[in-house]
């Protein structure tokens, strides 16, 4: 039992530090007020983000908003059901036409998804992500803001990048380019393990919810680490070594569209995602996980392989390309 005493005490020392850093990172996304100061001081970010929740706002959730409360209960009005407007007798005497008008209504319902929200939805995606990377953009530089981050590898490889400079010239571009290219592959494929254990029982909700918060919080920061320049390798290290903090600043990006339909999901978290970028731009997150760290006495939580499958499936895939961009891919990872 004594013996058991130490083990139980690092436990709860551990579990403390993490609900302590979660709390941190809950707190650093609810910071919306520094999006209030920064789009004071710029007017360009102010522009981008009112095009946002205009587009996404505005024009699409409103869309929404008028197809639920003004055009599908007139369909249901011209348009009637069996239950609706008829008694039994007389809705059993025309069951043929009542069922022809249920038909031509949700016929016309889905010609307006087709024709408005899916087009929509792709214009909005598109233009959004443009638009979030201005935003990005403007916050960076509205904070005054420039050169690399202050993100501090934790493991022995990455404090040797650290280290190592960037190539130039062609070397450089092709290592930019492969680092893109392994980004956007184990992203996808954490999107779909994301979407993959939404299926799971028992558990699939608070799995899919804890790999939601940490796939928003990734894409938050990763504009903020793109223009300090932070390379990929000293990114993933940072990030899966402070896991609890970055579940705790996705939590609140997901809290708001847990709940909603897929497309409503969508435009409340194209409005609301700026914000969170921004907060993320001007979060002092590197400097309160050093304290922390520094309050813990260099016993931390340990780094968590969030991105292994991930990465496991985007390694086989650029296995697949020719063996020189492959290796190039390889070395810079090891690096």
């Amino acid at each position: 039992m004594e013996a058991s005493k130490p083990l139980t005490n690092l436990y709860s020392a551990k579990l403390k530090q993490a609900t302590l850093l979660w709390l941190e990172g809950f707190r650093e996304a609810c910071c919306l007020h520094r999006v209030f100061i920064l789009c004071r001081r710029s007017r360009k970010l102010l522009i981008r983000t009112g095009q946002c929740f205009l587009l996404n706002g505005f024009i699409f959730l409103g869309s929404m908003f008028v197809l639920n409360t003004v055009v599908i209960p007139m369909l249901h009005w011209i348009l009637p059901d069996q239950s609706s407007q008829f008694s039994s007798q007389i809705a059993g005497s025309f069951g043929g036409v009542l069922k022809f008008y249920s038909f031509v209504r949700l016929g016309l319902i889905q010609l307006f998804y087709v024709f408005w929200f899916y087009p929509l939805y792709v214009f909005s995606l598109i233009l959004s992500n443009i638009w979030y990377t201005d935003i990005a953009k403007f916050g960076f530089a509205a904070m005054g803001r420039s050169g690399p981050s202050g993100v501090e590898p934790s493991s022995p490889s990455a404090k040797s990048t650290a280290h190592t400079e960037r190539l130039a010239g062609l070397g450089g571009v092709m290592v930019g380019i492969g680092e893109q290219v392994y980004s956007v592959l184990l992203l996808s494929f954490f999107f779909l393990e994301v979407f993959a254990t939404g299926f799971v029982p028992y558990v699939g909700k608070v799995l899919n919810f804890l790999l939601l918060s940490w796939m928003y919080a990734y894409y938050c920061f990763e504009y903020k680490w793109n223009f300090s320049e932070v390379a990929l390798d000293k990114r993933l290290d940072f990030f899966e070594s402070n896991w609890p903090y970055f579940a705790g600043f996705g939590s609140p990006c997901v809290l708001a569209i847990f709940f909603f339909s897929p497309l409503v999901s969508y435009g409340v978290m194209a409005i609301l995602f700026p914000l969170f970028v921004l907060t993320a731009t001007s979060s002092g997150a590197e400097q309160d996980i050093s304290f922390q760290r520094r309050k813990w006495k260099g016993v931390g939580l340990g780094r968590l392989p969030i991105f292994y499958a991930a990465d496991t499936l985007s390694l086989r895939v650029l296995s697949l390309l020719p063996l020189e961009r492959h290796d190039q891919m390889q070395d810079n990872k090891a690096h």
